[in-house]
């Protein structure tokens, strides 16, 4: 009897036993492994979906900021282009506003020039009207008096009485026909006057109220006169006489205004000289 060989088929079922045993361990970790490479072919599977996924979006925000980053350039071109062009308008707007200013400025110069020269042109066409109307009357004051005795030189219609008064009721005379007493300004009116007068003193517009004071009757002073030598003289001689001698230049003499002469009247024709 072996003992080995007894030995030896007793480990026989022991080791059917074990390497079933390993089989089934082996069977048992390639299911595992089989489920573990499932979940992980899964899992590469989804990532790699996810990954195209997220790749296409990736592109699609690029081109997204690709675009907009282009739009945003156009933008920024657009408004400094505007920015300019309001910049522009501005200036322009400013220039306009200052040439608006200056023409309504020079408009209302130009409207109250307008209303001047209109007031202007009024007045004067009002004062042409009148001047006509006195011409007219003058010149036919001017025809009258020559028919009644006046003679006209120089602006001026003259009347020499032919009868003596005082020298208040000369004036009076002269004054109820629209004139008044002889005013003589010039050399020239004076020679007129002379060579006219016939030899006669007479009553000129000339007298004094104030000692050394000869006023005309218009209360003009007297600047120029034509006395007689040693004239005027008279303490009580306060008005004035033209003629005593031939001397045109030098024949005034002052004269007490209560004595009667005769008297020279003046009215005066100013559209004459028009």
């Amino acid at each position: 009897y072996d003992l080995n060989h007894d030995s030896a088929l007793s480990e026989i079922p022991m080791f059917e036993k074990s390497c079933s045993a390993g089989s089934r361990s082996y069977r048992q970790a390639a299911v595992g492994l089989g489920l573990q490479c499932g979940l992980l072919l899964t899992a590469i599977t989804v990532l790699w979906i996810q990954f195209n996924h997220l790749t296409a979006e990736k592109d699609q925000l690029q081109t997204s900021y690709t675009n907009l980053t282009a739009e945003r350039d156009q933008l920024q071109t657009s408004n400094t282009n505007l920015t300019a062009e309001r910049d522009q308008l501005q200036t322009s707007y400013t220039n306009l506003t200052a040439e608006r200013d200056q023409l309504q400025t020079k408009r209302d110069q130009l409207q109250t020039s307008y209303t001047n020269l209109a007031a202007e042109r009024d007045q004067l066409q009002t004062s042409n009207t009148n001047l006509t109307a006195e011409r007219d009357q003058l010149q036919t004051e001017k025809e009258n008096g020559h028919q009644e005795g006046w003679i006209y030189f120089s602006s001026s219609i003259y009347y020499i009485s032919t009868e003596k008064k005082i020298y208040s009721e000369s004036r009076q005379y002269c004054r109820e026909r629209g004139s008044d007493l002889l005013i003589i300004n010039s050399r020239e009116e004076q020679d007129f006057i002379n060579m006219w007068r016939n030899g006669q003193q007479a009553w000129i517009g000339l007298k004094r109220d104030t000692e050394g004071v000869w006023k005309w009757v218009d209360g003009s002073e007297l600047i120029t006169g034509f006395w007689k030598d040693g004239e005027p003289n008279n303490p009580k001689g306060h008005c004035v006489t033209t003629g005593l001698g031939s001397d045109a230049a030098k024949n005034w003499v002052n004269n007490p205004c209560y004595h009667q002469f005769v008297w020279i009247c003046e009215k005066r024709m100013f559209i004459s000289e028009v």
